[in-house]
């Protein structure tokens, strides 16, 4: 088994976002009624092929906690009805803002919509959430564009882990 490596990305002004335009007919949408079972749905079906394991060992009430907080806002792609995606955006007390999970349905990816749900989920961070700084991280596991779509909108690589087993790190300069 190889190393699990995360990598931690941030954007520190609203300029630094480099947006993708608009994909026709995929609508982006908050779920402003908080419900705890559709969240856990979406983090089931966004990471599955991503080994997104860790919460689904949550009980219900765990769920309710994380999804009902004032902090956590959720919103959902839809294109011609179906879940194309979803993102949550979690406001700290210090105004940054962390893009928790963001991620495409297995039928969408490849047809071009990452870039402009993740650009949304910049936007709205910014925007919705008064963010003094935009930051997520990813890892190893996840699909091998999402490094890529993160750097591509501007997000730059700030600090970088390596889990072989003994917790090795290294940060990165962010200049």
């Amino acid at each position: 088994m190889s190393d699990l490596t995360l990598f931690y990305l941030e954007m520190n002004a609203p300029e630094q976002l480099l947006e993708k335009p608009h994909v026709e007919g995929l609508m982006i949408i908050e779920a402003e009624i908080k419900e705890f079972r559709f969240n856990k749905y979406l983090y089931s079906l966004i990471g599955e092929s991503w080994q997104w394991v860790d919460k689904l060992k949550d009980s219900p009430m765990q769920w309710q906690a994380h999804v009902e907080r004032q902090q956590l806002r959720t919103w959902v792609a839809y294109y011609k009805g179906a879940i194309a995606g979803y993102f949550e955006l979690e406001i700290a007390p210090s105004g940054d803002v962390e893009i928790l999970y963001f991620g495409l349905a297995p039928k969408f990816i490849g047809q071009g919509f990452g870039g402009y749900l993740l650009s949304t989920a910049v936007k709205h961070a910014w925007q919705l959430c008064h963010a003094k700084r935009v930051w997520l991280h990813t890892c190893s596991l996840d699909h091998p564009s999402a490094l890529a779509n993160y750097q591509a909108r501007g997000f730059r690589l700030y600090s970088q882990t390596t889990d072989d087993g003994f917790s090795s790190s290294s940060a990165i300069d962010s200049q």
